[in-house]
C-alpha cells in the first residue's frame, strides 16, 4: 500500500464513513442545538448584566464584577467537571446537556457583560450629556442613545467570544454529551481508525465556518464609518 492509500485508508475510509456518517451528523444536530441556547443565554445574561452594573450600584457592581472574573479566569472544564460530579453530592443532579448549557452560558455571559461594560464607558460623557439636556431621563438614555452606541462598538469582540463559546461545546465530550466531538471519539475507540475524528473535523468547519464568514459580515456591516 503506497502512502496515498494508506493516508486515506487511516483518515477517508469510506467504509466508515458510510458507517459513522448518521452518528456525527446527530452529533451535529446536538452541537446546533446546546450552540444556540448558550449564546442566546448568555448573550441577554450578558447584557442584562451590564446594564445592571451602568446603575453603579455598589453591592451589585461588587457581585458583577466577582462573578465576570472568575467566571473568565476559570478554565470552563474546571466548572463543567464541578457542577456534573459535585452538585449530587448537595443534591442536585443536571443532566449533561443542561450542566453543559449552564456552565458555558455563564461563561459566555461573564465575557458579554465586560465588553458590553466597556463599550458603555467607551461612549462619550458628552453623549449622556446631551441626552439628559433633551429631558431624557437616565433609563430612557441608557436604553435609546448610550446601548446602541455600546452594542455597535462591541459587536468585533462579541463576535469572536461568541464563536470561541460555541466551539467550547466540544467540552461536552467529558461528560457524555452526544455533541461531533463525542460521537467521533466514541466511534474512533470502536473502529480503531482515524476516519471518524476526520469526520468530526469536517463536521465542526462545515458547521462554524458560516458562522465565521458571518460574523465577519456583521463585523463589517456595524463598523463605524471612518473619514
Amino acid at each position: 500500500m503506497d502512502g496515498g492509500a494508506a493516508f486515506v485508508d487511516a483518515f477517508f475510509k469510506p467504509a466508515l464513513i458510510a458507517r459513522y456518517a448518521p452518528e456525527i451528523v446527530s452529533g451535529v444536530g446536538q452541537t446546533i442545538l446546546i450552540a444556540s441556547t448558550i449564546v442566546l443565554t448568555g448573550l441577554v445574561l450578558g447584557v442584562t448584566l451590564a446594564l445592571i452594573r451602568s446603575l453603579r450600584l455598589p453591592i451589585a457592581t461588587v457581585m458583577i464584577v466577582i462573578f465576570a472574573d472568575v467566571l473568565r479566569a476559570v478554565p470552563p472544564l474546571v466548572f463543567v467537571l464541578l457542577v456534573y460530579f459535585g452538585l449530587p453530592n448537595v443534591g442536585v443532579t443536571l443532566s449533561a446537556f443542561a450542566v453543559l448549557w449552564l456552565v458555558l452560558s455563564l461563561v459566555l455571559a461573564a465575557f458579554v457583560e465586560e465588553i458590553v461594560w466597556a463599550g458603555i464607558t467607551s461612549v462619550a460623557k458628552g453623549q449622556w450629556d446631551a441626552a439628559r439636556s433633551t429631558g431624557l431621563n437616565f433609563a430612557t438614555t441608557l436604553r435609546d442613545v448610550i446601548l446602541p452606541q455600546a452594542l455597535r462598538l462591541s459587536i468585533p469582540p462579541l463576535t469572536s467570544r461568541t464563536i470561541a463559546i460555541t466551539k467550547n461545546t466540544a467540552l461536552g465530550s467529558v461528560i457524555g454529551v452526544p455533541e461531533i466531538l463525542n460521537q467521533a471519539t466514541s466511534a474512533v475507540s470502536f473502529s480503531g481508525n482515524a476516519t471518524p475524528l476526520m469526520m468530526g473535523a469536517i463536521a465542526y468547519v462545515v458547521l462554524f465556518l458560516p458562522v465565521v464568514i458571518f460574523g465577519r459580515w456583521v463585523e463589517t456591516r456595524f463598523a463605524w464609518r471612518r473619514a
